[in-house]
């Protein structure tokens, strides 16, 4: 049977069975219309029932996040359906894999939090130190599966991720927090929810420290050049990888009338640099960043009559600096040439200015329309490097003999983009939505782009809504990609244009009876434009290019059941199969197949056990890699957590990946720097205490 028939096949059983089932009370019919279906603010800029909402979302809550005894962003982002959490080996960064689209510092996802973005020019991501996010002030997290571009811009281009930090009424009071457990993990934080002078504030401050985990690299970088060499082999593997890090996040929430003001710090210290940032194990490298965000925003849904807007100015700071040298290759390397290590130490330093203005206007009778423009500036204002080597015109390391300072590897460039945008939400008939939508950015440095959104929603029954989705989005190059000038590895290109993707879905959202959900989406997408270094004719560098082509398709179900009042079980399965047009082969890396299945039991008053299934499988190399297909695992993860009712004190445990299971996840082709690929954690255990007053 062909992809396309058992899509069809599937379709028609999942219709049969919504037709045959047995109709409801009113009482019944109530509760699946306006019942317990959480809501979602990030398809439209409006809070909107999640199944109703025009776009294939995802809600994680708070009490979700402490259900599953998550201490980080990316172990809640895992139980999204579509969405696998892989790792770079910088760092062990993040690499959110959505619907197959992999790349090594992900740009093709944008990540919010409180609506602004937080991308860096410089690689297009989150920083090359991101260091992970804490939970413990997050309300709730808000995923978008598919385009977002036609409302967010740039890079909401797989998907989009919109982290909401908690306000005064989510914290309501102040609460004390402590967590310690594996690779001598230490965390406290302090939360606090009230009124101050007259305004509404929440503050929080987290603290953590880890060694992270050592899991052993076999072979790598080194590995393969010492046999080339008549010196003693010098590679540090086998050794273990270096994820230690330190940090601290803290954040302010002032909000009075129609006026929110917000103030974050992220700050990062002592963090290792994973695999090694050429692949070769370096135990003594430590980075560092500070990140600055600031926000004010006038929201006033009664400005006028049939007037609702909203006016923000944004401002977020980001650096990147080298705490201890970043060693590429260890002492020893090259024959013996570098005898304190090949070291490169780049830096770079971010400012974004952002204003926006918007409004929802509802005057006309069955449409709310939504306009908005805006401006934002970023300047890449700083740019340092150090290194002790430059490279011939074959690409071999020459040592300098000292570092000497070559802060010329990239241009210090600025970017501004000026964007607008119209959407019309109109009811055009009974159980008929449609949501069409248009934003055009124009920017500085690459010229401009116009994206589209169409999303017809369909209240088919009472307990079933249909929804056939189209959007059209779109990647920035970033600063390495067009400016990289004295990079001797990898050169920019200023001619190139942003990635594209085309998106076609189709939704359903099924609730049988009031105890039962269920969600089945298909989607379809074509890439075009993507930017890859091509290796140069007779050099040992490669040039950005726009010259990759992907297309894609899978579906995603996802299903919940209370199956008592003290026992829920939900969970989803993801398939995804994605080309590379231009080698006609598997677009690599990307798990074809995930399953997650979560149960919540409440097996006495105050106790909450929880336990977590993750299948990660079907993850194939990439054109010209060799090696064997990634291994395929399953994580299993248990939590236990306890308050009494009106109690202040709360305890919870968990243990992660109980079976001590294997988990690697892809290393960078061909696979002769670091063959066995990247490893995480084994089993590992946490405890923490919260106090409540």
């Amino acid at each position: 049977m062909s992809t396309i028939s058992r899509y069809l096949y599937t379709v028609m059983l999942f219709w049969m069975v919504s037709g045959v089932h047995a109709q409801p009370t009113d009482e019944e019919d109530l509760s699946l219309v306006y019942g317990d279906e959480d809501f979602v603010t990030i398809a439209t800029g409006k809070r909107q029932p999640l199944g109703r909402a025009p776009a294939v979302a995802s809600v994680v809550t708070a009490e979700d996040i402490k259900a599953i005894g998550a201490t980080d962003l990316d172990q809640a982002l895992e139980s999204v359906p579509g969405l696998h959490v892989s790792n770079s080996h910088i760092g062990f960064n993040p690499i959110y894999t959505i619907r197959g689209i992999y790349s090594q510092y992900n740009p093709q996802v944008l990540v919010l939090i409180n609506g602004i973005p937080i991308t860096n020019l410089f690689q297009g991501d989150r920083n090359l130190i991101w260091g992970g996010m804490p939970v413990n002030n997050i309300a709730r997290i808000e995923v978008i599966r598919g385009p977002g571009s036609a409302i967010y811009g740039a890079d909401a281009f797989a998907g989009v991720i919109n982290i909401i930090t908690k306000t005064k009424e989510d914290i309501n009071g102040t609460e004390l927090g402590a967590r310690g457990g594996s690779f001598d993990t230490a965390e406290g934080w302090a939360l606090h929810g009230g009124d101050w002078g007259g305004l509404d504030t929440a503050v929080s401050i987290q603290l953590r420290t880890t060694d992270g985990h050592k899991e052993i690299i076999d072979a790598d970088a080194q590995t393969a050049l010492d046999p080339l060499f008549p010196s003693p082999d010098v590679s540090l593997a086998p050794g273990p990888v270096n994820t230690q890090r330190d940090s601290l996040d803290t954040r302010v929430d002032l909000s009075r009338d129609n006026w929110r003001l917000r103030f974050g710090y992220q700050g990062r210290r002592d963090v290792g640099s994973g695999a090694g940032v050429a692949e070769a194990l370096d135990p003594d490298s430590r980075y560092g960043s500070d990140r600055f965000n600031a926000d004010l925003t006038y929201a006033n849904p009664n400005f006028r009559k049939d007037w609702d807007v909203t006016t923000q100015l944004s401002f977020l700071y980001a650096d990147q600096e080298n705490i201890e040298n970043l060693v590429l290759f260890p002492p020893g390397a090259f024959g013996g040439a570098f005898p304190d290590g090949m070291i490169g130490n780049p830096e770079v330093f971010e400012r974004h200015w952002r204003l926006e203005a918007s409004a929802f206007y509802t005057g006309f009778h069955k449409h709310r329309f939504r306009l908005g423009t805006g401006v934002k500036y970023g300047d890449l204002f700083n740019v340092k490097e150090t290194k002790n080597y430059v490279l011939d015109p074959s690409g071999i390391p020459i040592p300098l003999g000292s570092l000497v300072d070559v802060s010329n590897f990239l241009p210090e460039e600025d970017r501004t983009n000026y964007y607008a945008f119209v959407q019309d939400e109109w009811s055009f008939a009974p159980d008929w939505d449609l949501t069409a939508g248009l934003r055009y950015d124009h920017y500085s440095d690459f010229g401009s782009t116009t994206n589209p959104r169409l999303a017809l929603v369909w209240q088919t029954r009472y307990n079933l809504t249909t929804k056939l989705l189209y959007g059209r989005a779109f990647r920035a190059p970033s600063f390495a990609e067009e400016f990289n000038i004295n990079n001797p590895v990898v050169l920019g290109n200023p001619d190139l244009d942003p990635e594209t993707i085309d998106t076609v879905e189709l939704a359903f959202s099924y609730l049988p009876t009031k105890d039962v959900s269920t969600g089945l989406n298909l989607f379809y997408y074509e890439m075009e434009d993507i930017i890859r270094f091509v290796q140069d004719a007779a050099a040992p560098s490669s040039t950005a290019q726009n010259t990759g082509r992907q297309t894609g398709h899978g579906l995603e179900w996802e299903a919940g059941w209370d199956v008592t009042k003290t026992l829920r079980l939900s969970g989803n399965y993801a398939f995804q199969r994605s080309t590379d047009e231009e080698t006609d082969t598997d677009a690599g890396n990307a798990p074809e197949n995930q399953l997650y299945a979560r149960a919540d039991w409440k097996f006495f008053p105050g106790w909450l056990f929880n336990t977590q299934a993750n299948w990660v499988a079907d993850r194939q190399r990439v054109h010209g890699d060799t090696r064997d297909e990634i291994d395929d695992y399953t994580l299993v993860d248990v939590t236990l957590r306890y308050k009494r009712k009106g109690g202040r004190w709360e305890f919870a445990a968990s243990a992660r990946n109980v079976f001590d299971e294997e988990v690697r996840e892809p290393s960078l082709p061909p696979g002769l720097r670091i063959p066995n690929d990247l490893p995480l954690a084994g089993r590992n255990y946490f405890a923490e205490v919260r106090y409540q007053f």
